[in-house]
């Protein structure tokens, strides 16, 4: 039996088991950084697996590195775990919260980290049986729904030593990831005013508010001198508590986002400005929260076209027809033309003329070969700072139907169903079969560390977050 077959046999084995901790972290939705339950099982699965475990990293409490092996080199397999706030959702295709109000996995994550865990176990096995060398990690990664958990992470160097990093993200069709991000800063402006009575001494106060208003001002004008690939939004979480009282506090949090990371900090720093202006113009005073800064992700089409070739290499993937039927009911729920939009992107993302899916298929089984430019995506992820640090891979694999909205209510029942495990099954088997290349060889690793040096070119990483 190949090492690949083997680990391809494993997973499917371990159906049951990866699908009852995906379902179970599921059950157990906790949001950014408070996701002790998913954190403490997936740590327990792997410790009685053999893996070292060390709790901590990057100063999170529901942050851990399992380890096993020794030596170089050293692969990364990087596991998310997060819920959001809001989105209790049955497996259900009609709008029923489990909890009013309460988190749920509106981004796939409880397949994520499971999908990972299940990777680190198979490749083990192989290495094991095969005598092969090296360190295999498995990184538990808290609160990427802030974006900031691998932030921390990498700031105190916890991904330096990797020679590469693999992961993936539950998706509606399977893909390699082999495009770039939007690199962010996300803060709170805190204004500090006067309260007073607004109707019979309103000269006596100084309106946060007024601060914050103004502020936006600024931002709107600013929006006008950014580049067309910058996106600039916000709510404003807290704004006073009765017109009467001139309100002393007032707050604001902005995204700011753009392709490159130094474009963000040339943005950031005009911010800065806009606010200073803002607190003098209402007679307040401010100050910053600074709460994440991520970079763009760095492709390495080294790494892309590995994991495309082990994705077709095993290209098991397959529904029921009651899978598909589910899924039907929950794309008629969708937006109008959510699933056109979502086939038209699929059409730029890939070689168009490879698509051999219907855009009546709810369920893409098909491995699509990327573009060999990959598409942006609009969002933003800390997996780039991991990609700054090392060679990096991502694939997205079938777990939604196509078109789902992200964080979205139908994302959180598609993901506890048996269509995300089956997904989360496929992503499981193609991540460790490139984790058993690279460590086979070492041609390919050379190769994934020269285009790595080339692309980053003079840039060395540095943390986007302030020294405090």
């Amino acid at each position: 039996m190949s090492a690949e077959k083997l680990i391809v046999d494993f997973v499917n084995s371990q159906d049951g088991r990866l699908s009852t901790v995906a379902k179970d972290i599921w059950d157990h939705p906790q949001i950014a950084l408070q996701e002790t339950y998913a954190s403490e099982l997936l740590a327990r699965e792997l410790e009685a697996d053999g893996f070292s475990v060390e709790w901590g990293a990057g100063g999170m409490s529901t942050a851990f590195v399992a380890t096993w092996g020794s030596g170089d080199p050293v692969i990364g397999f990087l596991g998310e775990y997060d819920a959001l706030p809001g989105l209790s959702q049955t497996v259900s295709a009609e709008r029923e919260a489990i909890e009013s109000g309460g988190p749920g996995h509106g981004c796939g994550h409880n397949l994520y980290g499971t999908a990972c865990m299940g990777s680190v176990m198979a490749l083990k096995r192989a290495m094991e049986r095969d005598g092969v060398g090296g360190t295999i990690r498995y990184y538990g990664c808290p609160a990427e729904e802030q974006v900031v958990g691998k932030v921390l992470m990498a700031r105190d160097g916890v991904f330096d030593d990797l020679d590469a990093a693999i992961t993936w993200h539950p998706g509606s069709t399977n893909l390699v990831w082999n495009g770039s991000s939007l690199a962010l800063n996300s803060f709170k402006v805190n204004f500090h005013g006067v309260a007073s009575h607004a109707a019979a001494a309103p000269h006596l106060g100084r309106s946060a508010l007024d601060g914050v208003m103004l502020m936006d001002v600024g931002m709107n004008y600013l929006r006008e001198h950014v580049i067309s690939e910058a996106r600039i939004h916000s709510v404003v979480t807290s704004g006073g508590e009765a017109p009467n009282v001139v309100p002393a506090f007032a707050q604001v949090w902005y995204y700011i986002r753009a392709p490159e990371r130094e474009q963000v900090d040339a943005m950031y720093e005009r911010v800065l400005d806009i606010a200073r202006g803002a607190a003098l113009m209402s007679g307040t005073t401010h100050d910053i929260e600074f709460i994440a800064g991520c970079y763009d992700v760095l492709p390495n089409n080294t790494v892309s076209d590995l994991m495309l070739r082990n994705m077709q290499a095993v290209d098991d993937l397959a529904f029921t027809a009651e899978e598909r039927r589910f899924a039907r009911q929950l794309q008629a729920t969708f937006p109008d033309k959510a699933v056109q939009g979502a086939f038209d992107r699929m059409q730029k993302s890939t070689q168009k003329d490879t698509i051999s899916e219907s855009i009546e298929n709810p369920l893409w089984t098909q491995v699509l070969p990327h573009a060999d430019a990959g598409l942006p995506v609009e969002g933003s992820t800390d997996v780039g700072d991991v990609s700054w640090i090392t060679p990096t891979g991502q694939i997205t694999t079938c777990c939604w139907p196509l078109g789902t909205p992200a964080h979205s209510w139908q994302m959180v029942a598609s993901s506890g169903s048996s269509i995300g495990s089956k997904g989360m099954l496929f992503a499981a088997k193609a991540m460790a079969m490139t984790g058993l290349d690279l460590l086979r060889n070492p041609d390919l690793l050379e190769k994934a560390g020269e285009e790595f040096a080339e692309a980053r070119g003079s840039v060395t990483y540095k943390s986007a977050l302030p020294d405090e």
